[in-house]
């Protein structure tokens, strides 16, 4: 798209140089898809002529287009193949400001196998890494697809690993399960089964499946429920409690008492998404309160910007939060007051998908 100018400022040109070919096509994309994408999301025009780019656009236009071609050029130097979605992250990690480089941001590597690599994706997941790295308990908390438990279980998994801990302890609290496990058929390992499954699912990402079972079986790795975790003392060991948000204040207290010495622990979970019976207060809300400020914990935030699901997941947290506050807003103006534990339209807060 054409930038225009604020008035009396005039546009000037900025060139850049590509020196090797074969970067300049990667640069581009096939089809030239990349160089459409930038030129639709930029302001300044973008004339590419043999290895040169140039830049036409008010100052700071350019510089904003200079800089995404410096990240991109730099990704690319790094062997990266770039894609459209790489290029979308970075440019939102420039707008988004901060001392972060895009291009360090994304090539990031927690964990790699069979060719395939864990990296945060954006700034906040950049962040949230870096937090379970510095502190001892870090609470992640955004809605649905921004990564959460599968990086704070590929840190767990980096962490076993590198012998910083002896083993990884995963646990949700099965609150459906609870309430419907007389009616599912089977033993009560293979009834909340289906609650803890997609911790099983992301592990099998993370490693080979056939080490899975022996490592359970010597208890190198747990997954179980919230309430298997009552009265211990978890010593050296990776803890991650997801699906936060189904936690009672007494359970989240519960399972924060049980650190033990060299050990971590990472709380996930989406506040939007709670499934506790109508008037129960959301451990994973309380606790903010309760524990901000406190040294050694960390609370990070994460947004619809932070979504790696398909593009359009993000736009759909977006118009879901703009219509609950909207319908919040109604109701308080008529004197109605949404019922903690429900979405500001009155029904249950669905389950995270």
């Amino acid at each position: 798209m054409t930038g225009t100018p604020p008035p009396g400022q005039a546009r000037v040109q900025t060139r850049i140089t590509v020196p090797d070919p074969k970067i300049m096509v990667n640069l581009l994309g096939a089809g030239d898809e990349i160089l459409r994408l930038i030129e639709r999301s930029i302001p300044s025009d973008v004339h590419v002529r043999g290895n040169e780019i140039t830049l036409t656009g008010a100052p700071a236009d350019n510089a904003l287009a200079e800089r995404l071609f410096t990240e991109l050029l730099e990704l690319i130097e790094k062997g990266e193949t770039l894609t459209t979605d790489a290029v979308r992250r970075t440019l939102g990690m420039i707008e988004q400001g901060g001392t972060e480089r895009p291009a360090e941001v994304l090539t990031l590597n927690i964990l790699s196998r069979r060719g395939r690599t864990i990296r945060p994706k954006t700034l906040g997941q950049k962040r949230y890494v870096d937090a379970i790295d510095g502190k001892t308990i870090v609470f992640g908390i955004g809605p649905a697809g921004t990564g959460k438990t599968y990086l704070a279980m590929a840190k767990a998994v980096q962490a076993l690993q590198a012998k910083q801990v002896n083993r990884i302890i995963l646990t949700r609290p099965a609150v459906e399960a609870g309430e419907r496990l007389g009616f599912l058929p089977g033993t009560l390992h293979e009834k909340i089964d289906p609650y803890l499954r997609p911790l099983y699912d992301a592990l099998h990402d993370m490693l080979d499946p056939d080490s899975i079972p022996k490592l359970m079986a010597a208890g190198t790795i747990e997954v179980a429920p919230l309430a298997y975790m009552r009265g211990r003392t978890l010593n050296d060991a990776f803890i991650i409690l997801d699906e936060a948000q189904n936690t009672t204040p007494e359970q989240m207290k519960m399972f924060l008492t049980r650190l033990g010495f060299g050990s971590k622990i990472v709380v996930t979970g989406d506040v939007t998404q709670v499934d506790l019976p109508g008037g129960t207060t959301s451990g994973l809300r309380a606790v903010r309160e309760i524990l901000e400020g406190v040294e050694d914990v960390h609370f990070s935030q994460l947004s619809s910007s932070d979504v790696v699901r398909h593009r359009l997941v993000s736009d759909i947290v977006d118009a879901y939060a703009r219509w609950d506050a909207e319908r919040e807003s109604q109701q308080q103006g008529q004197g109605v007051h949404a019922v903690p534990g429900r979405t500001a339209h009155g029904g249950r807060a669905g389950r995270r998908r």
